[in-house]
């Protein structure tokens, strides 16, 4: 099936109007597990001179985002939350090495699991759940936020050994 971004906005809203809780956003991510098979449409997201994040779809009704992450070297980011909000990573291109976490103190978190998404992996992070990733080099993402997590407070966490 040949996807685009209005068919993708489509299903994702479908199902968060049904379902918007674990298991519909695990829907959602199976949605964009599908759409991260389909080469052209993932092209069609990014450009040679797309930035690090960019929101290519807003939900005027629900407030989802679809954003397109370009990345363009190596990086390891900290522990972090999405606040009151949700995150689907979904790997389009290179790989993403995550790590779930878990709070030991206040501020303070050890890390639990560790994992590679791969391309046409699709990962949710629930409201609270707490994870960092990093990366060797160059990819590509395709992320869909429950809420614009520009506008959302977020916590920071710092890893400490368990």
């Amino acid at each position: 099936m040949s996807h685009t971004l209005n068919t993708l906005a489509a299903a994702v809203r479908a199902v968060l109007q049904e379902r918007n809780d674990p298991a519909g956003r695990e829907q959602v991510a199976a949605l964009l597990r599908d759409a991260l098979q389909d080469r052209p449409f993932v092209e069609s997201l990014f450009d040679a001179d797309s930035p690090e994040r960019k929101i290519v779809y807003e939900d005027p009704q629900l407030g989802f985002c679809i954003l397109a992450h370009r990345y363009t070297d190596a990086r390891k980011g900290g522990p972090h939350d999405h606040g009151n909000s949700w995150a689907i990573y979904g790997q389009a291109d290179g790989e993403t090495v995550m790590s779930d976490w878990e709070i030991v103190a206040p501020g303070q978190v050890k890390k639990v699991a560790e994992y590679t998404l791969k391309p046409g992996d699709a990962h949710l992070y629930n409201e609270g759940a707490i994870h960092a990733p990093g990366r060797s080099g160059p990819n590509r993402l395709v992320r869909i936020e429950g809420v614009n997590l520009e506008k959302v407070a977020r916590g920071k966490y710092q890893g400490v050994q368990g």
